[in-house]
């Protein structure tokens, strides 16, 4: 069957591919153009399944089982007695995992990498991406799914800017191998999670880096969110290489120096289990950043996952609601052919679905975190500069 219309997808990460997906199902040609020269970072290392991931895999042919860990508990760990537990199942899975079962069956689909968005023009049912690189793409309807720094949403909303949370996550993906025997029993089969003023963090086993899933060959991943004043934080994003990062510092690059504090707080800080797992790690970090919601459609172009707007990570939804906009995208652009006007009323309605939802769980994260009084006037501060 020849495809409805031809969209162009900006962004290559898990949220792109899930467009590619859904938008193919639905009946278009797709083309997915991702920034990045080579392999792609993981800007998160542990996802939690939820229905709208689940939903897409079985899509595919895949269970959620096939990618992911399960757990059987939930503990939270204290500085001076022993955890509190309650069984809660759950399923677990990675980045790099997911990226893996969405990008194989691609493969045949058009993947441009080195493709940093510079321009977007539209005449008549045609859409014409420009990119840094002189490439020109051609198509009828473009998806931005490129992310926080959102190029897209620069070119088609310029005024929309994210705002420093007040908090950064670092991060660690270590294989459970390398881990102590004694650490490893306290943290397998649980979501483990601690919190006090200023600070929370939570870990979890995933997949290994090639989706194994046998004891011995997963992986354990943690995060720690703790308070930085903006200002502290070009320090801590500061590389060892000289790169200029300002939304993800990668595994490898965090300054020695920066490696040392971290360490030092995290012994002073944390429980001694959380501690020793951070002294194991190789540590990386994320700012947490806000995006209000304002608009995801535009002409013939729409915004999905945090390209739209973020939500914060204490809602563990941040990759199930870029897939859940993907899905509602595709519904509305279904039948759709160049040539007749846009499905504008299905892709208001979509729109004003999608806004509600994203407020929802963007206020959700914010309870969250000042739970914890992470991103707060009054919370703990830490990272400071002299």
């Amino acid at each position: 069957m020849r495809p409805g219309f031809k969209a162009l997808i900006i962004g290559g990460s898990v949220g792109g591919l899930a467009a590619a997906h859904e938008l193919r199902a639905a009946g278009a040609e797709t083309a997915v153009y991702e920034r990045s020269a080579g392999r792609m970072q993981a800007r998160g290392a542990g996802i939690v399944m939820q229905p709208e991931v689940e939903a897409l895999l079985v899509g595919l042919g895949m269970s959620a089982e096939s990618v992911s860990v399960e757990l059987r508990e939930r503990q939270q760990l204290h500085i001076h007695r022993s955890p509190d537990r309650y069984e809660a199942p759950q399923l677990m899975t990675a980045w790099d995992t997911l990226y893996r079962a969405l990008r194989e069956p691609l493969a045949g689909v058009c993947y441009r990498l080195d493709s940093a968005l510079s321009r977007v023009r539209v005449e008549g049912s045609d859409v014409t991406a420009e990119f840094a690189d002189g490439y020109t793409a051609q198509g009828n309807f473009l998806v931005g799914a490129d992310g926080i720094g959102s190029v897209t949403r620069r070119l088609l909303d310029p005024a929309a800017r994210p705002a420093y949370a007040g908090y950064v996550a670092w991060r660690g993906l270590e294989p459970e191998s390398a881990l102590p025997g004694d650490l490893l029993d306290l943290l397998a089969g649980r979501f483990t999670f601690f919190g006090a003023d200023g600070l929370q963090m939570l870990c979890y086993l995933v997949p290994g880096p090639g989706g194994e899933l046998a004891v011995g060959s997963r992986r354990v991943n943690w995060v720690w969110y703790t308070n930085v004043l903006e200002r502290d934080v070009p320090r801590l994003l500061a590389s060892r290489s000289g790169r200029r990062f300002t939304t993800f510092l990668p595994p490898g690059e965090m300054r020695p120096d920066v490696v040392a504090e971290v360490v030092a707080t995290a012994d002073a800080s944390l429980p001694p289990p959380f501690a020793e797992l951070v002294r194991h790690g190789e540590v990386f970090m994320q700012p947490v950043f806000d995006l209000r919601p304002f608009r995801m459609v535009a002409d013939h172009a729409a915004l999905i996952g945090d390209a739209a707007g973020t939500v914060r990570p204490h809602t563990a939804s941040g990759t199930s609601k870029a897939f859940g906009d993907a899905a509602g995208l595709a519904a509305a652009m279904r039948g759709w052919t160049p040539g007749h006007d846009l499905p504008a009323q299905r892709l208001a309605d979509w729109e004003e679905q999608r806004l509600i939802h994203l407020v929802r769980l963007s206020e959700m994260g914010i309870n969250l975190a000042e739970r914890s009084a992470l991103g707060t006037a009054t919370g703990r501060r830490f990272f400071t500069s002299a």
